[in-house]
Order: structure tokens, then sequence, then C-alpha cells
């Protein structure tokens, strides 16, 4: 169950026209940078950075109904807002208890940066990255 008390630690986040909104309460499980060729495809850029959150610490505020929801591969759905076009979140079944939100999307701060660049084997060679995270070839 979500802590919902004032004192509970949380972040909010949004699609651009400010439709979908949602909060995800701490601790978020992680925070990469994603370099596959899905991700870049669905959001046109190089890489997107990912914040895992358990499903009973994410709640969408208002707006739901107005995510549409693309079966992106076998069993991987990818949320956005049907009014703008933003891409906020992901659902697999290979991670069941999680959600995936987009870092971008978040209005504040959350309790972490991120960690490490995942899917690197797909990087695209024109970008030049000058940090020193860990890069994993694959999903761990």
């Amino acid at each position: 169950m979500i802590d919902t008390t004032p004192s509970a630690k949380s972040a909010r986040g949004s699609c651009f026209c400010g439709t979908v909104e949602y909060r995800v309460y701490f601790p978020t499980r992680w925070c990469v940078h994603c370099h596959c060729s899905i991700c870049r495809a669905a959001h046109g850029a190089a890489f997107v950075t990912w914040v895992g959150v358990l499903r009973d610490q994410f709640e969408f505020m208002s707006g739901e109904k107005r995510l549409t929801w693309y079966e992106s591969s076998e069993a991987a759905f990818r949320g956005h807002c049907n009014r703008c076009g933003s891409p906020l979140v992901f659902h697999s079944s290979r991670w069941e208890d999680e959600i995936h939100v987009t870092l971008a999307s978040f209005m504040n701060g959350i309790d972490r940066s991120p960690a490490a660049h995942v899917c690197f084997d797909n990087h695209v060679d024109w970008i030049q990255l000058g940090d020193d995270l860990k890069r994993f070839p694959k999903l761990p």
C-alpha cells in the first residue's frame, strides 16, 4: 500500500501537456540509461533514461484514461499520452512487479541518479558520452 502521509518522500511527473500526471513514492529501485534500438525508436532519442519503481509505489493522479498502451515487443508495453504523445511508462512480464518511468517526465528530482548505461552494444556512434558510468552490453 502507498504511504500517502505528508512525511512520505515522493516525486511527481507528467506528460508535456499535463493531462497525465503521476506520483512515485521512494525508494525507487534503480535508474539507468537504455540504448536499445526499441527505446531509441520509441522516443526519437539516442537513449532513454528509465527509473524502476515497484508497482505499489506508483500511482496516476490524473489522466490515466488518456494513456495509450502500445505493445512494442512480446509482453512489453509502452504508455504515452494520447493528447500530446509524450512517452511516460513501460511495463513488461519480465519485470512484473515494476513499472518503468521516464526520468525526463518527472517535475522534480528523484532519490537517485542514473547508475549505468544498459544495452550499450546498441549505442549510436554520433553521441559522445562524458560520464564514467558502467556500460553493460545487454540488460542485466
